[in-house]
Order: C-alpha cells, then sequence, then structure tokens
C-alpha cells in the first residue's frame, strides 16, 4: 500500500512540473551595460517561441527597445523533463542566430547558444 501511495505522488508531482511548463515571462541575465530584457514564452505552432516584451537599464528603469515584440527564441521543441531543444536564438546586440537548447528547473532557465559543439549559457528567471 505504501508503494502505491509513493507512486501516486510521484505520477502527481510529475504532473505538476508538466503543468507548469515554459509558458510565462522570464527576465534574461544583463548584458554587458547592464540591461535586461523581458521574454515572454508562448506556443507557435506546437513549438514554443519567445518575444522581447520589456527592457530595464541597470537602474531597473524601463527603457525602449527597437527590438520589443521580436522573437528571441523560436522554433524549441518540449523534448519532456524540462528539457527544451531545436530550436534558434537571436543576439540582437550582435544580429547573430545560434542554435538553442534550453533546461527549465522551478523558475530558472538555462538557456544555451551554440556554434557547432560549443555552447554559451545564460540563466534566466521567471517572474511571472
Amino acid at each position: 500500500m505504501k508503494a502505491l501511495a509513493t507512486a501516486a505522488l510521484l505520477v502527481l508531482a510529475g504532473t505538476t512540473v508538466q503543468a507548469q511548463g515554459i509558458g510565462g515571462i522570464f527576465q534574461t541575465q544583463a548584458n554587458d551595460d547592464g540591461n535586461v530584457g523581458m521574454v515572454e514564452f508562448y506556443d507557435c505552432g506546437g513549438k514554443y517561441c519567445g518575444r522581447l516584451v520589456k527592457s530595464f537599464d541597470r537602474a531597473g528603469k524601463e527603457i525602449g527597445s527597437p527590438y520589443a515584440g521580436k522573437n528571441i527564441v523560436a522554433g524549441m521543441t518540449d523534448d519532456g523533463g524540462g528539457k527544451f531543444s531545436g530550436g534558434t536564438i537571436w543576439d540582437p546586440g550582435a544580429d547573430k542566430t545560434y542554435k538553442s537548447r534550453m533546461q527549465l528547473d522551478g523558475k530558472l532557465l538555462d538557456v544555451s547558444g551554440c556554434v557547432a559543439m560549443f555552447c554559451k549559457t545564460q540563466r534566466w528567471v521567471r517572474v511571472k
């Protein structure tokens, strides 16, 4: 009976994590100028995309951005277990697009941009 109860709890815990998903708004890691962005993830044709919705300077003051409304992340596939792959991430400062993968762990999202086998990872934080 204890084994059955434990199994049921594990299934429910997995369902809660799955239900949380990638939807929502994440604050990016600060760029070289200390600015951060708010990226909203949404379903884009059965995959996941993330568009820049707001930007803030290092003092926390909202600033205008010519990139607001544009996709930063595109075409990510949910691989399960908080892993996402097969998409791209756009670096607006360099105007370059990289292959990307992401790992969601609670409120933390590790976002990697890769060239060949070399990847750079940023940690984004869910704010909504």
